[in-house]
């Protein structure tokens, strides 16, 4: 009997089958390590208490941006659900929307300490208030804050609580508080596309201390950012849905070309600084057309 006829009649539809295990498998024993990942940024970038989650998750380990920041879309909504549950439940009494607006924003604040913030501040004063590479640098690395970063924070929380409060006006709490979360995955997936793309202004600071995310950690980002940008697909416009994903795309960009001149590349505090925007420009696009 020839090789070929000692083959099994079924043996194609075993391989198919086998193939789709596989990827079963795969698929399953990743989830564990995704899940460990989220805890990971989860600590790093807020102020959660967050105990150990699983066999892989290590609370104690050094952060490898290298490998976890693929799941910072998904912390970035974790640590924005407390303020989103707010504004959802409180969207349903009587406060006026400015005020919602308001305690969203801080409640915000408070579960991320306000990292974020720090970065756009010290961004604003070291590109704006130095004259050369290293100034800028120094300046950057100082805790106090300046007339550039005190503006540019006054200007940011002005109209994130402005953009919320017409957030919560024009859709139902429950729908606003899903299009926020959708807002804060999609501004951690441009901090991991950045902080890729372009080289880093210190080599021993915090972008380059705990790893660098390759192009496979930006993809997987924008993957985990996809679900939680479903409800804009069903409760906006399509020019709104596009405005909300080109505009902090553009500025996404724009910031980490600004940061390669003032101070050749990106640095934690640009990190935050895009975050910070980016955030801001998902809820422009989305409400600049009805």
């Amino acid at each position: 009997m020839s090789p070929e006829t000692d083959q099994p009649a079924d043996s194609g539809a075993k391989t198919g089958t086998d193939k789709t295990w596989d990827q079963f498998n795969r698929l399953r024993r990743s989830f564990p390590a995704l899940i460990a990942d989220t805890a990971a940024c989860v600590r790093f970038f807020s102020r959660l208490p967050l105990e150990k989650v699983n066999v892989q998750d290590d609370p104690a380990a050094v952060p490898d941006f290298e490998k976890i920041s693929r799941a910072a879309p998904i912390a970035g909504v974790t640590v924005a659900l407390p303020a989103a549950g707010l504004g959802m439940l409180l969207g349903y009494t009587a406060l006026p929307v400015l005020a919602i607006a308001a305690l969203i924003a801080a409640m915000l604040a408070v579960t991320t300490g306000a990292l974020h913030e720090d970065g756009l501040s010290d961004v604003a004063d070291g590109f704006f208030g130095g004259s050369t590479r290293q100034k800028r640098l120094d300046i950057m690395k100082d805790s106090r804050i300046g007339a550039f970063g005190a503006l540019a924070l006054v200007l940011s929380v002005i109209l994130r609580i402005a953009l919320l409060a017409a957030l919560w006006q024009r859709f139902d709490p429950a729908d606003a508080a899903l299009l926020f979360l959708g807002g804060e995955a999609a501004s951690r997936a441009f901090i991991v596309w950045q902080w890729q793309q372009r080289p880093l202004a210190r080599p021993d600071g915090l972008a380059a201390r705990f790893g660098k995310p390759d192009k496979n950690c930006v993809r997987q980002a924008f993957l985990f950012t996809a679900p939680f940008l479903l409800p804009a697909v069903f409760l906006l416009t399509l020019p709104g849905l596009l405005l909300a994903c080109l505009i902090p795309a553009a500025l996404a960009f724009g910031i980490g070309h600004l940061a390669n001149q003032k101070i050749g590349g990106v640095s934690g505090d640009v990190l935050g600084a895009i975050q910070q925007i980016c955030a801001l420009g998902f809820l422009l696009g989305m409400l600049m057309v009805p």
